[in-house]
């Protein structure tokens, strides 16, 4: 006899069904931006799905979509490369997790490096 399957909510695809018929299916409102030194990002070296190319991602922010764009912005900036901004991680193209780290923690941040 095969064992059988335990079904969770990631089998589902991240859907949750309800007989609520008072649910509020408007976007998430969100959250409020901490303040820098409350905030503990981390900073990790990546190149697994990206076709070999290498780079940065910071993680780990809480606050608003657009405070973790000025944030990308600058660190574009400061390290003069591109990058996006997904799943609420900021990835920088290339392998500046340091100078990514030395300029956070001029602003203010907690930041710690994780990987190798």
């Amino acid at each position: 006899m095969s064992k059988k399957k335990s079904i969770n909510l990631e089998d589902l695809g991240g859907f949750v069904f309800s007989t609520n018929t008072n649910f509020n299916f408007d976007k998430e409102v969100d959250q409020e931006t901490l303040p820098p030194k409350q905030q503990y990002l981390e900073a990790l070296f990546s190149n697994k799905g990206r076709g070999g190319k290498t780079v940065t991602v910071i993680a780990g922010f809480v606050g608003t979509e657009d405070d973790l764009k000025l944030m990308a912005k600058l660190l574009k900036t400061k390290c003069g490369v591109g990058g996006s901004v997904k799943d609420n991680e900021i990835i920088i193209q290339g392998n500046y997790r340091d100078k990514i780290m030395e300029i956070l923690k001029k602003e203010g941040y907690n930041i710690k490096r994780v990987g190798g």
